[in-house]
């Protein structure tokens, strides 16, 4: 049996089939992707590879509370590898790593399955999400361009390889190229979200905002069944409208686009990383402006005590914190730090930047809300210049350097009343 991209699969035909076409839903962020692998799953419950990628589904999700079902997954995985092939078992090793908080093993693992196998496609997206969230870009883009001379159009994952080096040609600052391969894979797949999403990161970072409005607004036709992810593109039509002022809107699409507890999306994973970053980050920035918010911190506030401890998305951190503090949970903010000193304190492969990043950033955070101002700049100045250790994307990570920005200025006039 073969992949999409025609490596072989230790398993039978009817697994295979379901399998591929698994993948190929999880390469578009599809809704079904869950029930599709529990029907590859149910076709051949001695698929390794097929157990792996289950585990991974969960790991990606980075929630403390998907770690014990992806490390039962990569057990089952392990039980059935002995007569799979060396890449499938390297898969199984991969996940192993990552189930152990080891990400930098599984990155060396992913990376020599692409070294034998440039076409792996499931190696290359999960390389470049968590080269992604661990703040490391130009990996990120080196990955790609090692892959690409090895890959062709006629590959059903191609554009999945043009949209992965869209985005890390943005991120490492090549907008041009960036924008010419995010919409050469939107052209060829209307439905590639993560294209669409890397163009619409250039046109954030070049202040392009009337062409992103109409650049979402022209496939937002061809998002439905697309999972969460839709939520973080309708967050980037909001940034849109807010570099226009257009508050209205920015908080219509928060209701009802991005932030809706009620939705079916929302409702399925209320807490997930990315939605919660979406969330929080808007509310800041809508704060700053001016913009009354409501009682809308609260149910982020809700989730984020919920997750205290859980720093397996190093870069969620600093958003929970921004929830507890806005909602006036003072001791629940000082659970949370501490939540995260005692995982600083661990092996975690994020441990480090938990402990000398993230701490800082989030203890400024929370001094900001206070009126700390002072505090806030102290802790923040150092790590300004690792703030890209956290991960998230450059459009991302503005807003802590927009809550760095306002605590200076508003320290510099309370330093002038008391002068």
């Amino acid at each position: 049996m073969r992949d999409l991209h025609g490596l072989p699969l230790t398993t039978d035909a009817a697994a295979a089939e379901a399998f591929n076409r698994t993948l190929r839903s999880y390469l578009a962020y599809g809704t079904d992707t869950p029930q599709l692998m529990k029907a590859t799953l149910a076709a051949d419950p001695a698929f390794a590879l097929g157990h792996c990628l289950m585990g991974s589904l969960m790991m990606l999700a980075f929630n403390r509370g998907s770690v014990a079902a992806a490390a039962q997954a990569q057990r089952n995985a392990a039980k059935t590898a002995a007569q799979a092939t060396a890449r499938e078992q390297m898969h199984v090793r991969a996940l192993e790593r990552w189930v152990a908080a080891d990400v930098d093993g599984a990155l060396r693992l992913w990376e020599d399955i692409l070294r034998d196998h440039p076409r792996d496609v499931l190696a290359l997206r999960l390389s470049h999400f968590n080269y992604f969230w661990h703040g490391r870009a130009q990996e990120m883009l080196a990955c790609v361009e090692r892959l690409r001379p090895h890959w062709s159009d006629d590959l059903p994952g191609w554009t999945t390889l043009l949209s992965c080096a869209a985005f890390a040609l943005e991120e490492c600052g090549d907008y041009a190229a960036a924008e010419r391969a995010g919409r050469q894979a939107v052209a060829l797949a209307s439905d590639d979200v993560w294209g669409t999403h890397a163009v619409a990161h250039v046109m954030e970072m070049q202040g392009r905002a009337d062409e992103g409005i109409a650049w979402l607004g022209g496939l937002e036709q061809h998002w439905d069944g697309k999972n969460h992810f839709v939520h973080h593109l309708w967050w980037h039509r909001a940034l849109f409208h807010l570099q226009k002022r257009e508050a209205d809107t920015v908080l219509e699409l928060y209701d009802r686009r991005f932030r809706d507890p009620a939705s079916p999306l929302c409702a399925a994973i209320p807490d997930l990383y990315i939605d919660v970053q979406n969330a929080a980050s808007m509310l800041f920035r809508l704060e700053r402006h001016g913009v009354r918010v409501g009682d809308r911190w609260t149910e982020l506030a809700d989730h984020a005590e919920k997750r205290i401890g859980d720093c397996l998305s190093t870069f969620t951190l600093p958003h929970w914190a921004m929830a507890l503090a806005a909602a006036g949970r003072d001791a629940a903010a000082a659970r949370f730090v501490e939540g995260m000193r005692d995982y600083a304190a661990g092996e975690a492969s994020n441990a480090p930047t938990v402990r000398e990043v993230a701490i800082p950033v989030c203890l400024a955070v929370i001094a900001h809300r206070k009126g700390e101002h002072a505090a806030a700049v102290d802790h923040m100045r150092p790590v300004l210049p690792r703030l890209q250790e956290l991960g998230g994307s450059h459009a991302q990570r503005h807003v802590l350097q927009q809550l760095f920005l306002d605590a200076e200025r508003l320290r510099a006039g309370n330093t002038l009343q008391r002068g």
